[in-house]
């Protein structure tokens, strides 16, 4: 479990993971050392997952956001699909879910020629029975990681 100076580093760095470790001290009104024990701790129990960079797709063309639900014949329980699905360049997640598709997987393209080439890519993947995909009309909300306030996260005593 996390505290609550925890849950507020990892606030600030979900909001910028670029602020330093200087900056989180000043605003936490701790020593700099504390701050970076803490993160180091958060990264070692796995809580802290990695940092990345936030790019926006449509400035570099990937105007077009799909989600495709796909439906397969692979043993229960198997993520062979999945993990092949996820090597393909287009696609940014792949989902295992439960239900009548055995995987939900969201990719961005160019256009619709490059959705025809992604679905083909797709269709080369041994045992996909089909697919169903939706194009996304506007992103309304879309965050790296779970919001920290209203997650029902519970700080440790």
């Amino acid at each position: 479990m996390i505290d609550e100076k925890d849950k507020r580093i990892l606030k600030l760095l979900q909001k910028n993971s670029r602020i330093s470790n200087a900056e989180i001290a000043r605003r936490m009104n701790m020593a700099p050392s504390a701050i970076l024990e803490r993160i180091r701790k958060l990264e070692k129990k796995g809580i802290i997952k990695g940092y990345e960079l936030r790019i926006d797709p449509k400035a570099l063309g990937l105007s077009l956001t799909v989600i495709t639900m796909v439906r397969t014949q692979e043993d229960v329980g198997s993520t062979r699909i999945g993990q092949e699905l996820a090597m393909i360049s287009d696609i940014q997640e792949v989902y295992f879910i439960a239900g009548e598709y055995s995987y939900m997987v969201k990719a961005r393209v160019a256009d619709t020629d490059a959705l025809t080439g992604l679905l083909q890519q797709m269709g080369e993947v041994p045992g996909i029975r089909d697919t169903r995909t939706t194009f996304v009309l506007d992103t309304i909300k879309e965050e790296a990681g779970p919001d920290l306030e209203g997650s029902g996260l519970q700080p440790a005593e």
